[in-house]
């Protein structure tokens, strides 16, 4: 059945490609491929009618219903997600043959799980302009590649098939990602915090109200010219994402002053790195929606690097689809977490690798506490969390997360 439905949406959104002939820019990298495909939505819809991808509809299914309309993720439900199918297959050949109008530029994730996958992506979808985020040492689906060579080399297969009037934009700062312009033949434009960055990031700072983190300041070097940027979002993460959004805007045309306006009003999607009140006056650096070992370590990072912090607190979870990489990863993300937070959490059965790391690397048994499920964690949460901490959330998609966020985000009292 799901080859059938694959089948169908792949066809009909090649007609529809092949019919409105929209721009297609294409997101990949290990890390911060959602936020960077917000941070380019927010800077081009200001001018254009953009579509971007919701969640992470990145394979070529979801890529084909995204092309298809405004769409989030399918229903799990049975009927529902019959219904569902039918609706979107339905409309489609409608607005075929009667619709007029589509947006000027699609706004896509390319994610691959498997050799042959962006093979698959960029043969059906082909895009005219791709930016490549980190590619992390160990990436996150690297189970089913022989070694996360194959994994990049796979990757790099969205660079290989741009025109020679397209874009590639790369991750100065990543190697993997720097050296994909040589195996491009369209111009290539680079972003990070190195000196030799096309469009080069000079410091960041946090702003506070209350003691409360609100945001980040940094400038930008492009072309000899520096412009200050404000976002209302946290983390060094986050400037990567609005740099590449600043180097696709400027190949639209736009010039830096705009393209600054436009990321004061950026924000993040829930889970993915947001902050949100906690219980007992805390509050939550909630990047709940999934995890793999760089992103934990930014994250760590980020929680770090704030002030006025009476603890920091972590609640980490399992890092899935790692392979063979698993159990290391887990240990050398619990060393690095021994000296960044103040009190550690740690979830699942991969977690206690987590667990036996910090321990490793000197974290106190009593700055210490390790749950076999997020169930099982979920009644003591209260007991642990202390008026003022900030409390990081992060783990595998899989494991469920949100329900933690659910149990010690502050809820106003019903009056």
């Amino acid at each position: 059945m799901r080859k059938i439905l694959l089948f169908i949406v792949q066809n009909l959104a090649i007609k529809t490609l092949a019919k409105f002939q929209p721009g297609i820019i294409a997101i990949t990298g290990s890390v911060g491929k959602t936020s960077t495909k917000e941070a380019i939505h927010t800077v081009l819809s200001v001018d254009r009618k953009v579509r971007r991808s919701r969640e992470n509809l990145n394979n070529t299914l979801g890529v084909g219903l995204t092309i298809l309309g405004d769409y989030h993720r399918p229903p799990e439900e049975t009927f529902k997600k019959l219904f569902f199918w039918c609706f979107v297959i339905i409309r489609a050949y409608l607005e075929l043959r009667f619709k007029k109008t589509y947006p000027e530029l699609l706004i896509l994730e390319y994610g691959i799980d498997r050799p042959g996958d962006m093979d698959e992506l960029v043969r059906l979808y082909p895009p005219q302009i791709a930016v490549v985020t980190a590619l992390s040492d160990i990436p996150p689906h690297v189970e089913f590649f022989a070694s996360p060579d194959e994994l990049y080399k796979e990757k790099e297969k969205i660079v290989r098939v741009l025109p020679a009037t397209g874009f590639a934009i790369l991750n100065h700062d990543d190697e993997v990602a720097r050296e994909m312009r040589e195996a491009t033949r369209a111009h290539t434009m680079t972003y990070g915090f190195s000196d030799d960055a096309q469009i080069g990031v000079i410091g960041y700072e946090y702003f506070y109200t209350n003691y409360t983190p609100q945001g980040m300041t940094f400038k930008i070097n492009y072309d000899g010219k520096m412009m200050p940027f404000t976002l209302n979002v946290l983390g060094k993460p986050q400037i990567y994402s609005a740099s590449a959004a600043i180097a696709v805007g400027l190949i639209f045309g736009m010039n830096l002053v705009k393209i600054a306006q436009a990321l004061h009003g950026h924000t993040v999607m829930e889970g993915r790195g947001n902050f949100i009140p906690g219980i007992k006056h805390s509050y939550i650096f909630d990047s709940s929606y999934n995890a793999s070992p760089d992103s934990m370590d930014m994250a760590l990072e980020t929680l770090h690097e704030l002030e006025g912090v009476k603890r920091r607190v972590a609640i980490l979870g399992d890092m899935l689809e790692i392979g063979t990489y698993s159990t290391e990863a887990h240990l050398a993300l619990g060393r690095h977490a021994a000296g960044r937070v103040d009190f550690l959490v740690v979830i699942g059965a991969r977690g206690a690798f987590i667990g036996e790391g910090a321990r490793e690397a000197g974290m106190e048994p009593d700055n210490l506490t390790v749950f076999h499920t997020t169930e099982e964690a979920l009644p003591h949460l209260d007991a642990l969390i202390e008026e003022g901490d900030c409390v990081l959330v992060k783990a595998s998609h899989a494991m469920h997360f949100e329900k933690i966020i659910e149990e010690i985000k502050y809820t106003a009292p019903i009056v």
